[in-house]
């Protein structure tokens, strides 16, 4: 594994995979929670049956999408961690910048991981 360019172009791949990921998660909590908040406030208003049939199955597939969004995240960061050790042990990627921003997206998208576990 010392062809520097294709090393370069895997770190890049993976950690913007990683960022990518992170955000789509982040986006996808965001939505279910407003989708929550649509859904208490139709429970609320006694909105008609089929208007909150329609809203819970909506909630449930957010909740679906963050479950799938958190599955893929965490294979991405498992993936660039892997990479990054791998590339740590090389003495010519010692001051690699590549490497400094595949480390930076690990150390990220890994402490959001970290806070949802001990929330």
């Amino acid at each position: 594994m010392s062809n520097k360019p294709a090393i370069h172009r895997q770190l890049n791949i993976k950690s913007g995979v990683s960022k990518r990921l992170l955000k789509e998660h982040i986006l996808y909590a965001k939505e279910a929670e407003e989708q929550q908040r649509t859904f208490d406030k139709l429970i609320a208003n006694k909105a008609e049956e089929w208007d909150l049939k329609s809203a819970k199955r909506i909630l449930e597939e957010s909740h679906r999408m963050i479950k799938d969004s958190d599955n893929r995240l965490g294979k991405a960061v498992q993936d660039l961690r892997e990479l990054v050790l791998r590339v740590k042990s090389q003495p010519e990627f010692a001051e690699d910048i590549e490497l400094l921003h595949a480390e930076e997206a690990l150390e990220e998208a890994s402490v959001h991981l970290d806070s949802k576990v001990s929330a």
